[in-house]
């Protein structure tokens, strides 16, 4: 995990082929928080990239590069006071040459918060 205590993984569960949910509870204390932005928090954009993409490297087990991002639409503002808790969707797939391409839905109760296409390169670890 890149930032220390920022989140926690309550589920990550495996759906059917290429489909996995994940719930994550997000740590509305943490000290990034006080700097985005002071008396109104927000979860800062890169912070949720990073989670997919730590969370993509679980599901295939392999240290991750990002290739290329596409498709990225923020929906809705996370204020972690108010939903400290997300649901993510992710569509992963493994080819032979080392590429990991994923979808992404995130959400907060019914909200969707996020929606993310990217492919990632396997690293060596």
């Amino acid at each position: 995990m890149l930032l220390k205590d920022f989140y926690k993984i309550l589920s990550l569960e495996k759906i059917d082929t290429q489909k996995y949910s994940a719930t994550i509870l997000i740590n509305e204390k943490h000290e990034i928080f006080k700097g985005h932005f002071p008396g109104n928090p927000i979860m800062p954009g890169v912070c949720m990239m990073q989670i997919i993409k730590e969370l993509t490297e679980q599901i295939a087990e392999s240290s991750l590069m990002m290739q290329t991002l596409t498709n990225v639409k923020f929906m809705a503002l996370i204020n972690p006071d108010v939903t400290s808790e997300l649901r993510l969707e992710l569509d992963v797939v493994i080819s032979e040459d080392g590429l990991v391409k994923v979808k992404n839905t995130t959400f907060f109760n019914e909200t969707i918060a996020l929606k993310l296409s990217s492919v990632y390169k396997k690293t060596a670890s």
